[in-house]
């Protein structure tokens, strides 16, 4: 093998054909790289994987179930040689290279013509990296890359892909490392944000210094004039031409008033990108052992505001509905109004004893929470001094919670 460094190109492969030998599992990660080329591939192999199998529904792989023979690279612009036998991958090389075909091989990198790097791609951007034979070293460099740029660590505010624009982004629970990979990388685009009090923080640290960080918290009091300001101001500094996100905590669909945002930008005429999160109402109680779910015992759950009490005239709510339900349901902002939700749900045949939680600060390093039935949840969150913001889950997935994961007041 030659001493020289090896020269890293990207084959444009599209329609072109590329020749595999071999069925195991050295084919069966290779491929799908292969397929996104969109080059036309013939496998040759009298036997693959179920993998690979399962591929073979994709009209640009072409399965040959039999051995390799000569002539099999006829047209080949490309070879992976990947077989057990190595009279078989020595008969593949060799014609490869009397035809000038680039061929790899997976059991002798010095007998090849060409290396397959530990490659990955984010966005329209491709990683490949050779580490002379070390394929460990060159995976981790290639992670470590990867990783960098799906964060927004590396490159993302010199992006050319870069659209301005508003981005209503879910920031999740509250621990930032539940942030979506898009919403973090979005974070260091941003030419500006507006946050919510309960977006993850730790993330605001984390911004670029150039960008312009909008408290929503702190903006005119009152719900009305306070969302008519956040709206001028989505809408303001993306007219600017300026990549603008709107972080909030959970997901910004689900009592977030995120499409409120999404139908102020499209009134404007500017363009608006949701970007999912994940929503407090089923990640809090995971994060506290109980599942929103479970076989036997809740065949559905149901999310509900609780920032309106019952009777109120402003209420959508059909309490009397929910309170015939068998499955689980989850309260959001429903501390204050907690004591004439239980009372209501009791009334219309909700059982007393039901079992309760409530989880306050979820996901984060403070989280606790408190156990108790439907009757007294209100009572026990304040003796135990669990206070807004906190979910509440009313049904029998906490009790079966309580048994298997040992789910208890914090």
């Amino acid at each position: 093998m030659s001493e020289h460094a090896p020269y890293l190109s990207g084959l444009v492969l599209t329609d072109r054909r590329v020749v595999v030998v071999g069925g195991g599992g050295v084919a069966q990660r290779r491929l799908p790289r292969l397929l996104e080329t969109g080059a036309k591939i013939d496998l040759i192999s009298p036997a693959i994987t179920p993998t690979i199998e399962g591929l073979l529904g994709n009209p640009a792989l072409n399965w040959i179930q039999r051995g390799y023979v000569a002539g099999d690279l006829e047209g080949a612009w490309y070879v992976v040689v990947a077989t057990d036998v190595a009279e078989v991958n020595d008969q593949v090389s060799a014609e490869a290279e009397e035809r000038r075909i680039f061929c790899v091989r997976s059991d002798d990198r010095s007998r090849a013509t060409a290396w397959t790097p530990a490659s990955g791609q984010h966005d329209h951007v491709t990683i490949g990296v050779l580490g002379g034979g070390d394929h460990r070293r060159s995976a981790a460099v290639r992670d470590a890359i990867l990783e960098e740029l799906r964060t927004g660590a590396l490159g993302a505010r010199d992006s050319v892909d870069k659209t301005a624009g508003v981005y209503l982004v879910g920031g999740g629970p509250g621990d930032p490392d539940l942030i979506t990979v898009r919403g973090r990388r979005l974070l260091a685009e941003a030419d500006v944000v507006v946050a919510d009090r309960l977006a993850p923080q730790q993330l605001l640290e984390e911004l670029h210094p150039d960008v312009e960080l909008i408290d929503a918290a702190k903006l005119p009091r009152g719900r009305a004039a306070q969302q008519e300001e956040i709206n001028r101001i989505l809408v303001d500094r993306a007219q600017q031409g300026k990549l603008v996100v709107r972080l909030k905590g959970g997901d910004s669909y689900v009592f977030g008033r995120g499409f409120e945002e999404a139908i102020a930008c499209a009134d404007a005429g500017v363009p608006w990108t949701v970007v999912p999160g994940i929503t407090s109402s089923i990640s809090v109680p995971a994060a506290a052992g109980i599942p929103v779910t479970h076989r036997g015992v809740a065949h559905e759950f149901t999310v509900v505001s609780g920032h309106i009490p019952p009777g109120h005239a402003d209420s959508l709510v059909n309490w009397e509905a929910l309170a015939r339900l068998r499955g689980t349901l989850v309260l959001l902002m429903a501390v204050e109004n907690l004591p004439e939700i239980a009372k209501t749900l009791i009334g219309f045949g909700r059982d007393a004893s039901t079992p309760a939680a409530a989880i306050a600060d979820g996901t984060l390093p403070g989280q606790h929470s408190v156990t108790s039935d439907l009757a007294g949840i209100a009572q026990a969150m304040s003796a135990a001094g669990v206070g807004a913001p906190a979910i509440v889950v009313v049904g029998n997935v906490v009790a079966v919670a309580e048994e298997i994961s040992g789910v208890r007041s914090e």
